[in-house]
C-alpha cells in the first residue's frame, strides 16, 4: 500500500469497433471501476477506441503516462481485427512474437491439431511482458510496464482482474455514505456547495432519482478517505436538510 499522499490511479481503455457501434454493450467499465475503487485505486479516465492501430497506440501512450495503471479490455482474440497486442508492442517499441509460455497455456485448452494460425495469434506477446493467467479459457493477457491487457469477454476479464489484483499497489480506500435528501436537486444545490467548500477533504455529489411515489428526489453521496472528515461532512449535510421546506 502507498502512503495517503501518493494516490494510486488508473485509466481504462476499451478497444473495439463493436463497442463504438453499439452492437456490443460494454459490461467491463463499471465492473473494473467498482473493483478498483474497493481496493484503493482511483479510476481517473475511461476511453473507448476503435480497432485502429494508430488510435490504440496513441491512447495507450497518453494514458499510461498519466496514471499508475492502465487497464485495457478487448482485441486479444484470434481474428484479424484483434490487434491490441501488436498495438501495445508498438506503443512500447518492442517486438512481438509467439511466447512459448502462452503457447503452452493454450495447449492446456486446445488440442495440438486444433492450434491453427488464428488461435496461435492469442499466444503472441510483446517482448518483456509478464503473462496474466486466464483460468476460464487459458488464452492469457499480459502486463508490460504499467499496462495490463485483458480480454473483452466479461467473464474472462473478471477472472484476469482477480489474477492481477493481489499484485497491484493500492492506496487508502475511499469511504462513502449516502444521505437521502427528500428534496429536489435544485433545492439543495446552493447549500450543498457551501458545505463542500467548508470540507476540502471531502467530495460531495448529488444524484437525482424518482422516489417510490414518482416524485423527484436526490441522493447525496459524501466521500472521503478520512473517517472523521466524512462524519463531519455527513453531519453538516444532514443538518442542512432539516432546514429545507418539507414537501
Amino acid at each position: 500500500m502507498t502512503s495517503a499522499a501518493e494516490p494510486v490511479t488508473a485509466a481504462i481503455l476499451v478497444i473495439g469497433d463493436e463497442i463504438l457501434s453499439g452492437r456490443t454493450k460494454d459490461r467491463n467499465i463499471g465492473y473494473i471501476a467498482e473493483y478498483l475503487t474497493a481496493i484503493g485505486v482511483d479510476v481517473r479516465e475511461v476511453r473507448v477506441v476503435p480497432d485502429v492501430e494508430e488510435e490504440i497506440v496513441a491512447a495507450v501512450n497518453a494514458l499510461r503516462a498519466r496514471v499508475t495503471y492502465l487497464f485495457t479490455t478487448g482485441g486479444i482474440g484470434p481474428t484479424h481485427d484483434d490487434i491490441t497486442a501488436d498495438s501495445v508492442a508498438k506503443a512500447f517499441g518492442v517486438p512481438i512474437h509467439v511466447d512459448p509460455r502462452a503457447r503452452a497455456m493454450l495447449l492446456e485448452y486446445i488440442k495440438p491439431e486444433d492450434l491453427n494460425e488464428a488461435r496461435l495469434r492469442m499466444a503472441r506477446i510483446p517482448a518483456g511482458a509478464a503473462l496474466v493467467p486466464n483460468p476460464v479459457s487459458k488464452a492469457p493477457g499480459f502486463w508490460i510496464g504499467n499496462v495490463i491487457v485483458m480480454a473483452g469477454v466479461p467473464a474472462i476479464m473478471q477472472a484476469m482482474l482477480d489474477q492481477v489484483a493481489p499484485k497491484l499497489k493500492t492506496g487508502r480506500v475511499m469511504l462513502a455514505e449516502t444521505v437521502r435528501a427528500d428534496a429536489r436537486e435544485g433545492d439543495v444545490g446552493g447549500p450543498l456547495a457551501a458545505i463542500a467548500k467548508a470540507h476540502p477533504g471531502v467530495s460531495i455529489g448529488s444524484y437525482p432519482f424518482a422516489d417510490e411515489h414518482g416524485r423527484p428526489n436526490t441522493n447525496l453521496v459524501v466521500r472521503s478517505r478520512e473517517a472523521g472528515l466524512l462524519a463531519a461532512a455527513v453531519a453538516d449535510v444532514t443538518a442542512m436538510l432539516t432546514t429545507l421546506p418539507r414537501r
